[in-house]
C-alpha cells in the first residue's frame, strides 16, 4: 500500500497539522511530494485562494482543471485572469470523447438523462488519467460546504483513486475563504456574485436560494449531490 511505502500514517499527520494553518499544510505536501503533488482546480472561490496560495510555495505549481466542455463562459475568463495574474499554466484535462460522440452513443441531454454517467464520462474518467502521475492531489473541500463533507480531514488517503488527499480549506469557513480573496485581490468568477456559491457546468447549475445548501444549485431537480470525484464524500465533487 502506497501508504506504508512512504512512511506516512494519516491518523498522526492530522494530529500534527491539527492546528497548522493551510499554508503550513500546502507547505509541507509540496516538500514531500515535490512534482508529484496535484493541484485540482475548478475556479471557484477555494480554489483561486488555493491557486493564490500555492503560487507562494513554488514557482512551478502543478495545477489542472477538468475541462467539461460545458463550463460557463465566466469559468473560462476566470482562468484566463489567473494565468494573467500568476504566470500559471493550468493543465487541461479533457474526457476522452466529445460531446457529440457522448450524444451519438448515450443519447442527447445526457446530465439530464443520466447525470452520473455524464459526470463519469467527463469528469471521474479525466480525473482517473491525470492522477496516474501523482502520488497526492490537493483539493478545496471544506466540512462545512455540505453534509457529504462534514466529515473531511486534512489529509486523507484516498482509496477511490490511490494517493493521498490533502485539503488545506477543510476546517475554513465561507467568510474566512471570501476574507483570503478580498485580502490578496484574488480573481474571482463573477458568478458568485450571483448566488451561484458551487459552479459546475453550465447545463446542471442554477443559483441557491436563501436557506439552501451552499452545493443546493447542482443538479437541482435531481438526487445527485456530488459528482463522483470525491467518493469520501458519499457518492463522494469538484
Amino acid at each position: 500500500m502506497k501508504e506504508t511505502a512512504v512512511g506516512l500514517n494519516v491518523g498522526e499527520l492530522n494530529k500534527r497539522f491539527e492546528n497548522q494553518s493551510a499554508e503550513q499544510v500546502l507547505r509541507w505536501a509540496h516538500e514531500k511530494f515535490g512534482r508529484e503533488l496535484l493541484l485540482a482546480c475548478s475556479f471557484g472561490a477555494e480554489d483561486v485562494a488555493l491557486v493564490e496560495m500555492y503560487s507562494r510555495s513554488t514557482i512551478t505549481p502543478q495545477i489542472f482543471y477538468l475541462d467539461t466542455d460545458k463550463h460557463f463562459q465566466e469559468t473560462y475568463d476566470t482562468r484566463d485572469q489567473l494565468t494573467e495574474k500568476y504566470g500559471v499554466r493550468f493543465i487541461q484535462v479533457k474526457p476522452e470523447i466529445s460531446l457529440d460522440e457522448q450524444a451519438e452513443r448515450y443519447g442527447d441531454r445526457l446530465w439530464e438523462t443520466d447525470p452520473n454517467q455524464c459526470c463519469f464520462i467527463r469528469k471521474v474518467e479525466p480525473l482517473q488519467g491525470v492522477l496516474r502521475q501523482a502520488k497526492a492531489w490537493i483539493t478545496g473541500i471544506r466540512r462545512d460546504q455540505s453534509h457529504t463533507r462534514a466529515n473531511a480531514q486534512r489529509i486523507e488517503w484516498d482509496n477511490q483513486f490511490g494517493l493521498f488527499k490533502i485539503n488545506p480549506l477543510v476546517s475554513w469557513t465561507s467568510t474566512d475563504v471570501w476574507n483570503y480573496i478580498k485580502d490578496n485581490q484574488i480573481p474571482y468568477n463573477p458568478l458568485h456574485d450571483q448566488n451561484y456559491p458551487s459552479i459546475g457546468c453550465d447545463v446542471c447549475t442554477r443559483p441557491v436560494q436563501p436557506g439552501e445548501d451552499q452545493r443546493a444549485g447542482r443538479w437541482a431537480g435531481s438526487m445527485k449531490t456530488e459528482c463522483g470525484l470525491h467518493k469520501g464524500a458519499k457518492e463522494g465533487s469538484d
